[in-house]
């Protein structure tokens, strides 16, 4: 009878043959994972060695959870918001508090690049970041939400991967006991010239520590003191207002669908 080689480890490299041709499909646990779109390096060196692809994934919901609002996470995103609003707008989409103009021009950040959205509804504000996501004109999204359901984040989470805009929901820290179909999810919390970072999903390796990230100054985060910026509501997001314009009245929100929440 003729001697055949051992069947477990032709199988074995005819698996590791298929691994190899689809690195983006298949993610071991213990290794480092990587995503098929395109990444924006973070702008810290440190948080980059951390996160898969070396930056922040494009087409994914990124979820950044707050032990309070201003503790760093804006100064945080300051080097990817700058880099991509050098080519298209940036939105932000409920913010807490109001955004202040001089901190956003003394960050190197366009002015006329950045929008704000407010609606009075939360059905509003996820309607709107939908039809933000498929009209594909921006190249960041921030939302702030205090309360969201599992079923309207995987609505964003699937509206995103559909674009290539940035998206970052931005939540409390008691939301990180949920469920979440976000591929990232980072802790943060306040730290002397800096924040503590805590990976609490990512493609990767449990990463259960945190870590200390040191965070240049700038003038303010979102301070809630008067700046000429923009009221833009949910009905008008298909006419875009820049942020150092003024409107007389706002506008309210009528009835849309469809609505996420």
């Amino acid at each position: 009878m003729p001697y055949s080689a051992n069947p477990f480890s032709s199988h074995a490299a005819a698996v590791q043959s298929v691994v190899s041709t689809l690195p983006h499909a298949l993610w071991r646990a213990d290794q480092m994972g990587s995503y098929q779109g395109v990444v924006t390096a973070s702008g810290h060196a440190a948080l980059d060695r951390e996160l898969p692809n070396g930056g922040w994934p494009h087409s994914a919901l990124i979820e950044l959870l707050l032990h309070q609002a201003g503790c760093g996470e804006m100064r945080l995103l300051q080097p990817a918001l700058t880099r991509i609003a050098q080519q298209r707008r940036i939105v932000l989409l409920q913010p807490p508090h109001l955004p202040q103009i001089a901190a956003w021009h003394g960050a190197g950040l366009p002015v006329d690049k950045l929008l704000w959205i407010k609606a009075a509804r939360s059905t509003d504000v996820l309607w709107s970041a939908e039809q933000v996501l498929r009209n594909g004109s921006c190249g960041a999204l921030l939302i702030w939400q205090t309360q969201i359901r599992g079923e309207a984040l995987r609505r964003l989470h699937l509206a995103a991967q559909a674009s290539d805009t940035m998206l970052w929901m931005i939540r409390p820290l008691s939301a990180a006991h949920e469920s979440s179909p976000s591929p990232l999810r980072l802790s943060l919390q306040p730290a002397r010239n800096g924040v503590e970072i805590q990976l609490l999903k990512r493609k990767g390796p449990q990463h259960e520590q945190t870590f200390y990230l040191p965070l240049p100054a700038i003038i303010h985060e979102l301070a809630p003191v008067a700046a000429p910026v923009i009221f833009l509501p949910s009905s008008a997001v298909p006419h875009h207002g820049y942020l150092d314009r003024h409107t007389s009245s706002v506008a309210g929100a009528g009835n849309l669908a469809p609505a996420l929440g």
